[in-house]
């Protein structure tokens, strides 16, 4: 176990480590090695809970109140303040812990099920590592589809995919571990005949309600699924199941009605919420599910079409899983499939965790299978040849995660936005920080813009996909800008319209066109090193600055520097 963990955690170590170690003399890696956008979000909410319990949006110009709180960011801001941790080594310690936490509590939940090593550990192994069928479409693409990837979803989704979590989405794999936590706790609890497990597991999933609210939905709608098939085959109801499941929802609704209230009765957070769907990012449909999930979901679908079918026909017919806990992962497996169909625009996130009860199945079907043919006197029954279909459909798991860790490598290889910044974007930035007033406004690229909320205080006119509302019209407004073909009384008018206080200007920005910011005579030069510069707007905002802005140097400043890139 302990080996499969180190081993684990220093492969998806290894993209951060050669980025750090092959960064070029003038760039700076960020830390990041996938979906920099939301990353860069966390670390806006990162910086802002150093020093605050609730924070304001300043992924956008729009004034909001600092209403926004989650648990987990406030912890590592926290945390980051007070050791003085660099954000690189705070990340990459809950992204270690992360996956730990999650391959220790996936064991113990396998243990449940499986009562002989050599199945936990192919268990633990295909659902830690498992990926589906995108090696395919990676194949299509160098050869049939000239460098198109087709359905790059069903390749990069990361919910369902331990591997990809583990190695770029830690806050995910936490939450996997939490959920994983909370039905172990029960399970055990109903086997103690303890109701104290109960609140321990209510106490869990508030922890992870304040991070992940919607996983809630995760932690009630499994158990409740798994009470009524108690139910069905019991024809009574499992008592302790349904006081367990009273006092986990009597612990973990506060999060949850916060959230609730956050995205309906506040307009502006209804605005961000509507947004998540821009992205584009839903479950795939049920052929693509086949995709994305591959063989441990075709194997997970075979195995309990097969158990339904058998206890159907004769009662006490051979079981997968059997036992208490192997009910419980089919009600998972079952429910999570609906639970991934839910009509949100956060729909894919339920699928988060469901990679276990699919390993779980996968692995419970197979040995079954070798079980029955040993039986049969096939020469599976030599001990030789045991291990071996074991190990073959480890390997037949993989290759797509393969790909995914290779092509980190290659991603960073490139040095270039949005892995790494130029030495002169994070003096400009480092120059916003130390110099501008708290939530002024910065118009820039989108490239630049996402970082900017993470690494000073003021706000972006553009920086994420659902955080920057309106953000359709504008990226379309920056695209505007920055192009040579725009009048001058247009750029003044989204000046003006959005209360700018800076302009950002250097590689990215360039690439959007040939403006060039020294020809307009209401910017005025404030910073400048290399091919990046910092434009103060000279002109009256509609705010009147309110009655008069402080001088440079009189307000307080965070203690925060960036001389150097995260």
């Amino acid at each position: 176990m302990g080996l499969v963990v180190i081993g684990i955690l220093s492969v998806t170590t290894a993209p951060y480590l050669f980025g750090a170690l092959t960064a070029p003399p003038n760039k700076h890696f960020m830390g990041l090695v996938l979906n920099v956008p939301d990353h860069a979000q966390y670390l806006a909410w990162y910086r802002g809970f150093q020093t605050a319990f609730f924070i304001p949006n300043r992924l956008t110009p729009e004034p909001n109140p600092p209403v926004y709180f989650n648990l987990l960011w406030w912890v590592l801001g926290r945390l980051g303040r007070y050791t003085g941790l660099h954000y690189a080594l705070v990340y990459q310690t809950f992204r270690s812990l992360a996956g730990a936490f999650f391959l220790a509590v996936l064991y113990l939940f396998i243990a449940l099920n499986f009562p002989d090593v050599l199945r936990r550990r192919v268990a633990l192994v295909v659902a830690a590592l498992a990926s589906g069928f995108g090696w395919v479409l990676v194949v299509l693409k160098y050869t049939l589809t000239r460098g198109e990837l087709l359905y790059p979803l069903d390749v990069y989704i990361a919910e369902g995919n331990s591997f990809l979590c583990m190695m770029a989405y830690p806050h995910f794999i936490e939450a996997a571990g939490l959920i994983l936590l909370v039905f172990w706790l029960l399970i055990v609890g109903e086997r103690r005949r303890q109701l104290r497990y109960a609140i321990y597991a209510g106490l869990v999933a508030q922890f992870l309600g304040w991070q992940h609210g919607y996983d809630l939905i995760i932690v009630w709608g499994v158990p409740a699924t798994y009470i009524g098939a108690r139910l069905l085959r019991d024809r009574q109801l499992p008592i302790h199941w349904v006081k367990s499941l009273v006092i986990v929802g009597l612990l973990s609704w506060p999060p949850a009605l916060y959230a609730v209230l956050l995205t309906s009765l506040h307009p502006f957070w209804r605005k961000v919420l509507a947004q998540f769907a821009s992205a584009g990012v839903f479950t795939p449909s049920p052929p693509h599910m086949f995709i994305l999930l591959g063989l441990p979901f075709i194997a997970a679908l075979v195995t309990i079409l097969l158990w339904l079918w058998n206890t159907g026909r004769r009662a006490g017919s051979p079981s997968p899983l059997p036992g208490e806990a192997g009910l419980f992962v089919g009600a998972w497996f079952l429910v999570g499939w609906a639970l991934a169909y839910i009509p949100t625009n956060f729909q894919v996130h339920m699928l988060n965790s469901w990679q276990v009860p699919i390993g779980i199945l996968a692995t419970g079907g197979l040995f079954q299978l070798l079980k029955a043919r040993r039986r049969a006197g096939r020469f599976w029954s030599r001990r030789y040849f045991q291990n071996l279909p074991a190990a073959i459909f480890i390997l037949l798991v993989v290759p797509t995660n393969l790909y995914l860790l290779a092509w980190r490598f290659v991603d960073l290889n490139r040095h270039d936005y949005p892995y790494y910044l130029h030495e002169d974007d994070l003096a400009a930035l480092n120059w916003l920080q130390k110099s501008a007033q708290p939530d002024d406004i910065v118009l820039s690229s989108l490239t630049i813009g996402q970082y900017i909320p993470a690494l000073t205080d003021s706000r972006a006119f553009l920086a994420h996909w659902a955080q920057t509302v309106d953000f359709l019209q504008k990226r379309e407004m920056v695209n505007l800008y920055f192009s040579a073909a725009t009048s001058e009384d247009k750029r003044i008018e989204i000046i003006r319209e959005h209360d700018i206080r800076y302009v950002f200007y250097g590689g990215p920005e360039r690439a959007l066109g040939v403006y060039d910011p020294d020809g307009s005579p209401y910017l005025g030069k404030v910073f400048s090193t290399g091919k990046v510069s910092v434009y103060e707007v000279r002109l009256e905002s509609s705010k009147a600055r309110e009655c008069g802005r402080l001088n440079q140097g009189d307000h307080p400043r965070s203690p925060r520097d960036l001389s150097t890139g995260v």
